[in-house]
């Protein structure tokens, strides 16, 4: 950027001695203006020779940004692809997310669920949080933190969906009781290392900045 920067201002500094050499000149013989010319133009060259000398990738310009871009894996472009996308921004509030819906999962809480997860997802997410209340099993999740979280993928589709899958390793207690207080599975002792592959989707034109849980995977 400061490349170009520098070739605006050397532009700037040419037309402005230019300009000072015509007032200078005013109506001086056509051949004494031609010199001028000459002389502004020789101040240019060299200026430039001085700035690619300190900038010798400012010569190739566009062509090395097409190389520069070509060079990129599929879901990078991707990502470059997503109006205002910030990945920090992203991998922030999907690690928001995640402690969010794994919390929220385990106290049933279904509310909570529907504001960050898409519909088929949910559904199942229902069908589990039903089925542990028929069976009189609660569960327990204590989140400890993460490990990582890191993108692995970026998927646009044909409807204008964006899906990025974000790899989560995160350290929790999971307990799972029976109706009268007893572990059925786990240890409130012991913290797991658990490795998930969570996808979150939104449309490209979408007003609201919020992405949906639509997949997880272990």
């Amino acid at each position: 950027m400061s490349a170009y920067l520098d070739i605006i201002i050397l532009l700037f500094v040419v037309v402005m001695v230019f300009a000072k050499l015509k007032n200078l000149l005013g109506t001086r013989p056509e051949n004494e203006t031609e010199i001028s010319k000459e002389s502004a133009a020789k101040i240019f060259d060299i200026l430039m020779q001085e700035h690619n000398k300190r900038h010798p990738q400012a010569e190739k310009g566009g062509e090395e940004l097409k190389a520069d871009e070509s060079g990129l894996s599929e879901s990078e472009k991707n990502l470059r692809a997503i109006p205002g996308f910030n990945r920090n921004k992203f991998l922030n509030g999907a690690k928001k997310a995640f402690e969010i819906i794994v919390t929220s999962f385990a106290k049933g809480d279904v509310d909570t669920l529907e504001n960050l997860v898409g519909k088929t997802l949910l559904k199942k997410f229902k069908d589990i949080i039903a089925r542990r209340k028929e069976e009189g099993i609660s569960a327990e999740t204590d989140f400890i933190g993460f490990n990582e979280a890191i993108i692995t993928d970026a998927k646009i589709t044909k409807s204008n969906l964006a899906k990025i899958s974000v790899k989560f390793v995160s350290e929790q207690v999971n307990i799972l009781r029976d109706k009268n207080g007893e572990v059925l599975e786990g240890d409130e002792n012991f913290i797991q290392s658990i490795t998930d592959v969570w996808t979150f989707e939104r449309g490209l034109n979408a007003t609201t900045p919020n992405w949906l849980l639509v997949s997880t995977k272990k």
